[in-house]
């Protein structure tokens, strides 16, 4: 168990070094609180990896990469308009904070779900708990790819506290983006299918207008609540008005 759990734990954390779940905490990691994103790498990455020893060690199985690449893309696009809308703050600001977090962690989970079914990873996993002890391979192979996340994310904390929000926001949307690009090529290209490309071209352009037309009103709404918000002091007028 000790040597699969070593064994396992160095090929993952190498093989995440540079990956796109890498870059994901990162993006992640220059908008949100860091424990809210290590909290959702951890349990998604345990669960991906709970799936990858099953798979290869208890049912010898291959999985259909090619629709999980495609959805975890698209799931990636939705992430980015939600980036460039923004979150807000009403009234009741310290409930709205924490439900923030809730959706923020439930946004990680399912990202890195998405992103590590048929990644190079998951695949490293199931290939290792064939001939290794699947739970030395299970938990070095989770302990591996948190640790190899956490590098992303202390990188992503240091480059968040020196960027403008809006800046922040923006380079956030186009990671994003780039993994949308990412994932939907991969799933395309694997699937080699006219009516699944098709599928994905018109759900990713479905995607795209439905969320500019949200960030477009949004935008309307906070102009116009900032608007009513401004004040207007005429006094300076009716003085010199009172003079002449």
């Amino acid at each position: 168990m000790f040597t699969a759990l070593l064994i396992s734990f160095g090929v993952v954390f190498v093989a995440e070094l540079g990956d796109k779940s890498q870059l994901m905490a990162m993006t992640y990691a220059l908008r949100y609180r860091w424990w809210v994103v290590l909290a959702g790498i951890t349990i998604a990455t345990t669960a991906v990896h709970a799936v990858s020893v099953v798979v290869g060690h208890f049912l010898g199985l291959s999985i259909p990469t090619d629709l999980i690449s495609i959805v975890g893309g698209l799931a990636m696009l939705v992430f980015a308009i939600w980036t460039i809308r923004g979150d807000e703050l009403d009234a009741d600001e310290q409930n709205k904070a924490s439900r923030t977090s809730t959706s923020v962690l439930l946004a990680v989970m399912s990202s890195f779900f998405l992103a590590e079914l048929g990644d190079k990873t998951m695949l490293a996993t199931i290939t290792l708990s064939t001939d290794h002890n699947w739970l030395g391979v299970w938990i070095g192979s989770t302990v591996g790819m948190v640790l190899a996340d956490a590098l992303a994310i202390v990188v992503g904390m240091a480059l968040g506290k020196k960027l403008p929000e809006r800046t922040i926001a923006l380079g956030a949307a186009a990671l994003f983006l780039a993994f949308a690009a990412w994932l939907l090529t991969e799933g395309i290209t694997a699937a080699q299918s006219t009516p699944i490309t098709i599928g994905t071209v018109v759900a990713a352009v479905v995607i795209s207008v439905v969320g500019i037309r949200i960030i477009a009103v949004t935008r309307r709404r906070r102009d116009e609540m900032a608007h009513l918000a401004a004040p207007t002091d005429l006094a300076p007028h009716h003085t010199a008005d009172r003079h002449d």
